[in-house]
C-alpha cells in the first residue's frame, strides 16, 4: 500500500506495515483485508486516536496485542499465532509503528508454518530493520522453541 511505512506483502491473504493513517485503512479495506491485528502501544506517538473504533467503523476485525518494544513477551507471539490460525482464511494486515515488531511477529509465524526456514525469516525481518538485542534474543528463544518443539 503506498504512503504505508515499511509496507510488506507476504502473500495474498497476509501483509505487515508501520502505523497506517486513517486514510490508508480505508485504503487497505478498499484493498480487500478483513482483519488489522495492532501490535504497537494504543498510547504511542506513532498510534491512531482509537484505531478500533475507526477500524470497526469500516467493518473491519480489530485486534490489539500491545507488545511494548523493549519487552517483547512469549505469551503476546502465543496471542498472535491463536489470532493468525483464527484468521488464516482471511485477508490480515498485521502492523505496529515501523513494522518491527510486526516483521518478527510475523517472520516467527510463517516459521511456526514451515513457510519460511530461519535465514527466510531472519532475511524477512531484515529488509524491514536490524533487531536490537532485546529482540534478538526473543527471536532466537522464539525460534529455538519452534524447530525444536514445534510450538511455543
Amino acid at each position: 500500500m503506498e504512503g504505508i511505512r515499511n509496507y510488506r506483502e507476504v502473500s495474498n491473504l497476509l501483509a505487515c506495515a508501520g502505523q497506517p493513517t486513517e486514510e490508508q485503512l480505508k485504503n487497505l479495506v478498499l484493498a480487500g483485508f478483513k482483519v488489522v491485528i495492532n501490535l504497537g502501544l494504543a498510547d504511542g506517538s506513532y498510534a491512531l486516536r482509537d484505531e478500533a473504533a475507526s477500524v470497526k467503523a469500516l467493518g473491519v476485525i480489530y485486534h490489539h496485542i500491545p507488545v511494548v518494544f523493549d519487552a517483547p513477551q512469549l505469551v503476546e507471539l502465543r496471542e498472535f499465532f491463536v489470532l493468525m490460525d483464527k484468521y488464516a482464511q482471511e485477508k490480515v494486515f498485521v502492523h505496529c509503528a515501523a513494522n518491527f515488531r510486526a516483521t518478527a511477529f510475523v517472520g516467527l509465524y510463517l516459521l511456526s508454518k514451515n513457510k519460511v526456514d530461519e535465514t527466510e525469516m531472519e532475511d524477512f525481518m531484515e529488509d524491514v530493520w536490524m533487531p536490537n538485542q532485546i529482540w534478538r534474543e526473543f527471536i532466537e528463544e522464539a525460534a529455538l522453541l519452534l524447530t525444536k518443539n514445534g510450538k511455543l
